[in-house]
């Protein structure tokens, strides 16, 4: 058995549990604190059971992550003995915030090096949040430089204006407003969040910042009128969140390009327009799907590649050492790799390209060998 070497690391807050997702890969050796179930004997015979926390060293088997709740499982057969749990045991451990882990590799390749530094990076916070509604319907949302998470989703039934008298329907969007007001209130943090991108069609947005700086002033809210500058409204074509797959997020770039300008999202988005623009104007400068990419490699062609995250979840090692040997290639000879998070919009559209697209410095004629059709694959 080859040698392992390990790192120690801490999760401090729920994004980091969606980078240590990507840093697991079937066959690591995580060490972690973690709650056992035993069975006790009593000098009389009785068998009891009991709940004792332990640490256990499994070899991974299954891992698994719920994108929402930021929750992330690991199971595995137990590979260090202890007074609990016999050798070769099956267990889950559910890594939680605040509690070290130790994580065992026997190759640490520069895609993982990567996301161990990005997770450890101080600058790299929530730093852009966003308020999308329309009446009676608001979704707040936090953008990180890894993920696009719902903090909250607000529901307000609004009736309609009646003939000669409003006062249902005002007093409805009241209740809206306020509703949405104390959101931002309990899911924003403005020590850390730079900017609050308001959105909606039509003129709510404008009417719920009217309502929101007015209260704010009425009830001398002192974080709000601090922070108005943060605020920034902006257009969308629906109040449903944009992390949702449909059409409605198609305004998304727009609005996220306003301020996310220092953040790797932005980089993110900014690339994927490019190439779609190159797409459209110079189709010999983009290339998408791996059996492509990789030709434009070989010819030193590639000034940015455009790679998901998922890929390198690949559990395949052949197939995953494919898409590193990639990322490497074109570091080595000058070019910029953007890792796209596939929690961001801008993540999911590259998914549709296969996951794997490349802007060019020079054309190449359009290549007439079959796509390799094994790009986007994640067991």
């Amino acid at each position: 058995m080859g040698k392992y070497s390990q790192v120690t690391l801490m999760p401090e807050e729920a994004e980091d549990m969606w980078h240590t997702y990507n840093l697991l890969q079937i066959g690591d050796s995580l060490m972690a604190s973690t709650i056992r179930k035993v069975q006790t004997e009593s000098s009389t015979g009785s068998v009891g059971s009991s709940r004792v926390r332990t640490t256990l060293c499994l070899c991974v088997d299954t891992i698994d992550f719920d994108s929402q709740a930021c929750q992330l499982r690991v199971k595995g057969t137990n590979i260090q003995e202890n007074q609990y749990v016999k050798m070769g045991a099956y267990h889950t451990i559910e890594l939680e915030l605040n509690r070290k882990f130790t994580l065992a590799k026997k190759i640490w390749d520069s895609v993982v090096l990567d996301r161990i530094e990005q997770a450890c990076d101080p600058t790299q916070k929530a730093d852009v949040a966003a308020v999308v509604m329309q009446e009676g319907l608001a979704n707040l949302v936090l953008v990180t430089p890894a993920m696009t998470l719902l903090r909250a989703k607000v529901e307000v039934t609004i009736p309609r204006k009646r003939r000669g008298s409003c006062t249902q329907h005002e007093k409805a969007l009241d209740r809206f407003y306020e509703a949405v007001m104390q959101g931002i209130l309990r899911h924003i943090n403005f020590d850390v969040v730079k900017c609050i991108l308001v959105a909606s069609p039509g003129f709510v947005k404008d009417q719920f910042m009217a309502y929101l700086f007015r209260e704010a002033v009425r009830q001398d809210s002192k974080i709000l009128l601090e922070n108005r500058p943060k605020f920034m409204l902006v257009h969308s074509s629906s109040g449903h969140k944009y992390s949702l797959k449909g059409r409605e997020h198609e305004h998304c770039s727009l609005f996220m390009l306003c301020l996310l300008c220092d953040s790797q999202a932005a980089g993110e988005v900014k690339a994927l327009e490019d190439f779609y623009k190159m797409l459209q104007h110079e189709p010999d400068r983009a290339f998408y799907g791996l059996a492509h990419v990789e030709k434009a490699s070989e010819a030193l062609a590639i000034d940015i590649l455009l790679i998901s995250d998922k890929l390198f979840r690949h559990q395949d090692v052949a197939t995953r050492s494919r898409y590193v040997r990639l990322v490497d290639n074109v570091r080595d000879n000058g070019g910029t790799v953007r890792i796209f998070s596939s929690l961001h919009v801008s993540g999911e559209q590259l998914t549709q390209l296969s996951g794997v697209a490349a802007i060019l410095r020079f054309p190449i004629a359009d290549l007439s060998e079959p796509e390799d059709d094994s790009t986007s694959d994640e067991d």
